[in-house]
């Protein structure tokens, strides 16, 4: 009984958060519902292999997610998803190619996933679907957009206090190494711009 109470009150809040993209009728959202998959994920599992093909398009509702390239001598680091946000391998699920890197939980983790055939059928079965799908693609190519910018434009100590200013009780539960690959420096650097901030 818990635990249906607990699905139930997160559904609410789900729907409050796609209501502010698009409003949805009562039938709209009963379909988009069902095609709604919880999964839950310890720390540090992978979720998506490179190689593989993403299937998903998902919003975590609690954890981290670490998207990065194995390399044999290191991990390049290059982005994290955390609460309330959309998280997929995008351009993997759009194309349907393998992908070229790797998405993995850093924290426990809790994601509502939706499958490419099910947002298909959202889509053609729905009148926010398209509304819905068409948002949750412009928030990730906003992410992606807004990350490129920083590289060109920004030193590691703006791009490390950005994130801090984004997620500061969460920054705590990344570890360094991963933060600083993400930065773009070493994890020495890193400590000294902390060290020097704080």
């Amino acid at each position: 009984m818990a635990g249906y109470l607990y699905k139930k009150n997160y559904m609410e809040l789900i729907k409050k958060y796609f209501d502010k993209l698009q409003v949805q009728s009562k039938h709209d959202w009963d379909f988009f519902r069902s095609k709604l998959e919880c999964v839950h994920y310890p720390a540090r599992t992978i979720i998506l292999k490179k190689g593989q093909v993403e299937q998903y398009l998902s919003f975590i509702e609690k954890g981290i997610v670490r998207f990065y390239i194995p390399q044999e001598d290191r991990e390049l680091t290059f982005s994290f998803a955390f609460a309330n946000n959309f998280v997929s391998a995008y351009d993997s699920f759009l194309s349907a190619m393998p992908c070229l890197y790797q998405v993995e939980t850093l924290t426990a983790s809790t994601l509502w996933r939706i499958s490419a055939t099910g947002l298909q059928e959202v889509y053609e079965q729905t009148n926010a679907g398209n509304s819905i799908g068409r948002k949750a693609a412009e928030a990730l190519f906003l992410k992606k957009s807004q990350r490129e910018m920083s590289l060109l434009y920004d030193n590691a100590e703006t791009r490390y206090l950005r994130l801090l200013a984004e997620q500061p009780h969460l920054i705590q539960q990344i570890p360094l190494k991963y933060l600083a690959s993400y930065i773009g420096i070493t994890p020495q650097a890193l400590s000294r711009i902390r060290k020097r901030i704080s």
